[in-house]
């Protein structure tokens, strides 16, 4: 194909179609290019086998929360329905070999370890608040945050070994990674953009608050339904040339535009050749920017046994492999679904495994927690998304130490006619569906500024 446009967006995930969407509405012609052959980006639903043929989980992105209002905002424009996670009932902890009921969002202890793991969330909600997340580095502390990890900050702050625990198991659900990879500031300018460290780790009235029926893929689906024959999928695009127009190279299309929307991990965007070269800043950015690590897996049930248990099917373990669980069942109830989280060492360690090995240590983990009823599940599933040829790791990317206050202020900034989209740029909701969202529209409406 050769193709002719006003503006090219590279990626058919949220970013990229939300940016393409409110660019057709203001009359810009646009085209879309897609290198996978579905739309979606990191959300993905799975169809179940037999009996549940009409049932999808989603292996990839699925939650939103009462602060994410553009996401919101759309799902209602498409007249997509949306129902609560799973709430009502104990939620479980497993600590020191031992299974334990809790309510709420901290589980059970001592007073001395809720007191340091209150005192250790509250500094860290109150640190964030000093922060700006369109220029954390402009912080007065930036410096100081910037070149230390969290799990520095935790050895010198939290004084308990269950305090130490409950923050880096935060880490590992909030962003698939460890926190000894994570610089503080970063730590601190996601929770601010997230309105808190609470908020993101919190089911009823949080981050995990909203499930989407049909699976959240539905979105990019209905937006690419709406954009028509602009989406182009299975189209790699490989170099990007600068001359009198932006020039897009694939093997299966070439396309010439004005402007172009690069709606891509800053990872991924970095992989592609650029002529003219990106600026040093930008390039470094994207080689200090990996993505997490995780792995999402599912087991089947034909019902959600635990309910009757009086459980939500929330829990933590602090033993894992899988230390973060979630009832994963549809709106109906049925079939009953456990969702399960590999995350930071535990996914890299398990993604070497073949698969029957993993499948076996995941569901071990969930008789750990549920009771022999779920050793033996009817069907399992099962992503490993760094294996992923065009994602490479998820949730999203993070910055390690020393990389804010040295490149942070390339991550959304035009080179010339290339423009920059996707969750990891989004000022609010940075990292979740509604910031994708935002972030497309944003770059959209730069590039419309630009024309």
């Amino acid at each position: 194909m050769h193709i002719d446009t006003d503006v090219a967006v590279i990626g058919a995930g949220l970013a990229g179609l939300a940016a393409a969407r409110a660019l057709r509405r203001a009359g810009v012609d646009v085209v879309v290019l897609e290198a996978r052959d579905r739309v979606g980006g990191r959300t993905l639903n799975h169809r179940l086998g037999d009996p549940f043929g009409d049932t999808v989980v989603e292996v990839g992105g699925q939650w939103i929360g009462p602060n994410h209002t553009r996401i919101r905002a759309l799902i209602d424009e498409l007249r997509i329905a949306t129902f609560d996670t799973h709430d009502a009932g104990a939620k479980l902890w497993e600590h020191d070999g031992r299974v334990r009921r809790y309510r709420g969002e901290v589980p059970k202890a001592g007073p001395m370890q809720l007191a340091d793991v209150q005192i250790a969330l509250t500094r860290l909600e109150r640190m964030a608040r000093r922060i700006d997340p369109a220029a954390p580095w402009s912080a007065k502390r930036a410096l100081e945050w910037d070149r230390q990890t969290v799990a520095s900050w935790v050895q010198r702050h939290v004084r308990t070994a269950l305090g130490r625990s409950f923050i880096n198991l935060a880490c590992e659900a909030v962003w698939a990674a460890d926190a000894a990879d994570l610089s503080l500031l970063h730590l601190l300018t996601y929770c601010s953009s997230n309105h808190g460290l609470t908020q993101l780790i919190s089911t009823r009235g949080g981050a995990q608050q909203t499930r989407i029926v049909g699976g959240a893929q539905a979105i990019s689906t209905a937006l690419a339904a709406e954009l028509g024959d602009v989406v182009h999928l299975g189209v790699a695009v490989r170099s990007i040339r600068c001359r009198d127009r932006v020039e897009l190279d694939s093997e299966a299309a070439t396309v010439r535009a004005k402007r172009v929307i690069v709606a891509m991990s800053p990872a991924l965007a970095g992989r592609l050749s650029y002529d003219e070269p990106l600026p040093a800043d930008r390039d470094q950015l994207t080689q200090r920017m990996p993505n997490g690590s995780v792995i999402k897996c599912m087991a089947v049930y034909d019902e959600p046994f635990w309910r009757a248990d009086g459980l939500s099917g929330q829990g933590v373990s602090l033993s894992g492999p899988v230390k973060v669980f979630f009832d994963n069942s549809p709106p109906s109830g049925k079939p009953g679904v456990l969702l399960g989280f590999l995350e930071g060492n535990q996914a890299r360690e398990f993604a070497r495994l073949d698969p029957a090995a993993r499948r076996r240590a995941v569901v071990d983990c969930f008789t750990r927690m549920y009771g022999r009823r779920a050793a033996q599940p009817v069907e399992y599933v099962e992503k490993v998304w760094a294996a992923d040829e065009w994602t490479r790791g998820c949730y999203g990317a993070f910055l390690p130490p020393n990389t804010w206050t040295t490149h942070g202020h390339a991550l959304r900034e035009p080179v010339g006619p290339i423009h920059w989209a996707g969750a990891e740029t989004a000022v609010e909701s940075m990292g979740y569906m509604d910031g994708a969202v935002a972030s497309g529209e944003r770059a959209a409406a730069e590039v419309l500024a630009a024309l």
